[in-house]
């Protein structure tokens, strides 16, 4: 089981190239990947993408790429041309204008003008490079889902004992319920039997059990308890699974569906009670699964 929420960092320095990889998750719905890189690095954004997939299925992952190379690499000059016929043509005119003032126009004395000549690196991803990045990117990744892992470790713990609150909750439940009914026609038959007293009047027995068979009908929950036993015994499974966010998330669901219309059919204080205490662990289980890869 994986957290969303983790750090990682890679380094490769070796033969004048010092590169270095971070890569930051946060949580998120699906899997979205922003990378920030050298320009030289643009071409290949698909690639690291294609590598922190291989390693993450769900969260917002921010991968950041630093590079020094310090490698000897082949320079190339460029010059201006339409720049270096602007200056000339400029100082044509000069000297149109002022015949008298010395011609020192050469071209050597074009090329020193601003920007007409400029040195530039030939720069590429070479193999190095290529492999440079890999390998830092690798180990950024493998040190996030370290990370990850643990948090994980964390937040199973959490779960798992969160979990067995709701078990002890449902138990607690599945106990009262049977016991509803019958208090509710003790309650019924006291009531009626009091109002037929002060009328002279005797009770009509079966009136009061079909009375009390239609409450028992209506307040009976005993499919959402099976329902809920069973989530229980999904939910764990579940939690075996590296990427378990998505489902345990639908399945927290189906676990406030069913807790729902426990608490609307209950008619018994105790039942109420403990419905309620079952919504509020239920929902502290949810915000620990919005965690969870």
């Amino acid at each position: 089981m994986f957290s969303m929420t983790g750090y990682g960092k890679g380094e490769y320095r070796q033969g004048g190239v010092e590169l270095t990889v971070e890569v930051k998750t946060v949580n998120n719905r699906f899997l979205d990947i922003a990378v920030k890189a050298p320009r030289l690095f643009t071409g290949l954004e698909e690639n690291i993408r294609s590598l922190v997939r291989s390693k993450i299925s769900r969260g917002h992952a921010d991968v950041f790429v630093n590079l020094t190379d310090r490698r000897e690499k082949p320079k190339t000059l460029w010059v201006d041309t339409a720049l270096a016929q602007a200056y000339f043509d400029a100082a044509m005119r000069l000297k149109a204008l002022l015949p008298s003032a010395a011609d020192d126009v050469t071209l050597t004395s074009v090329l020193r003008y601003g920007d007409v000549l400029k040195q530039e690196e030939t720069q590429s991803v070479d193999d190095e490079l290529m492999g440079a990045l890999t390998a830092a990117l690798t180990a950024a990744l493998d040190k996030l889902n370290a990370m990850r892992a643990a948090e994980g470790a964390k937040l199973l713990a959490d779960l798992t004992a969160r979990m067995d609150k709701v078990e002890e909750l449902v138990n607690g439940i599945a106990e009262r319920a049977p016991s509803v009914a019958e208090e509710y026609r003790e309650r019924l038959n006291e009531r009626v039997r009091k109002a037929l007293e002060s009328a002279g009047a005797d009770a009509d027995e079966g009136r009061i059990l079909n009375e009390v068979a239609v409450f028992a009908d209506k307040s009976n929950i005993d499919e959402e308890l099976t329902r809920l036993h069973s989530h229980i015994a999904q939910f764990r499974a579940i939690c075996t699974e590296n990427a378990a966010g998505r489902k345990l998330d639908f399945l927290v669901q189906e676990f406030n569906r069913e807790t729902n219309t426990i608490c609307s059919k209950s008619n018994d204080l105790t039942v109420t009670r403990l419905g309620l205490a079952l919504k509020n662990e239920i929902e502290k289980i949810r915000e620990q699964v919005q965690n969870l890869e």
